[in-house]
């Protein structure tokens, strides 16, 4: 990883690029493709914050947050929720902090809308994320969406 990677909007230049990145083939059942979370994104952009993850000219995974969502629209009591949607780091880059440079900025993002705390599911199971949410502070909240589990974070206000 080079000093800064950054985040980058997905444009007409890039989406391709996007659309081919894959995670490890062990991971698959874990994280949707890029190009559905792409569609995802279109028809939903009022909640969902899709960006890719670059190093240098390399592009090395995708993050999707969405804003301001309930999470049981059913239950007028459950509060808005802001988090991670999801996230890929392609095969030949994990390991190297990228998934946790995307987790913060994510972070930050949520901080800089006035929100103070991510909500995040994931799948269970060998070479699933569970324990990358967790070693980042993650906790279980008790709840499941789906099949998924729930996972918050507590960021902290400065």
């Amino acid at each position: 990883m080079t000093a800064q990677p950054r985040l980058e909007k997905v444009t007409p230049e890039n989406v391709l690029d996007a659309c081919r990145l894959t995670v490890a083939p062990e991971q698959e059942r874990f994280v949707a493709p890029v190009a559905r979370s792409l569609a995802e994104a279109y028809v939903q952009p009022e909640t969902a914050w899709p960006r890719l993850i670059v190093d240098g000219d390399r592009l090395v995974g995708f993050v999707m947050a969405f804003f301001d969502v309930r999470f049981d629209p059913a239950n007028p009591a459950d509060r808005p929720r802001s988090g991670l949607w999801r996230l890929a780091v392609a095969a030949g880059e994990q390991g190297r902090g990228y998934g946790r440079f995307a987790v913060e900025a994510v972070c930050q993002e949520i901080l800089r809308r006035g929100q103070d705390r991510v909500t995040v599911t994931w799948g269970q199971g060998e070479h699933g994320p569970e324990e990358f949410y967790l070693r980042l502070g993650f906790r279980r909240t008790g709840e499941m969406s789906g099949d998924q589990v729930v996972g918050e974070l507590d960021l902290p206000r400065t």
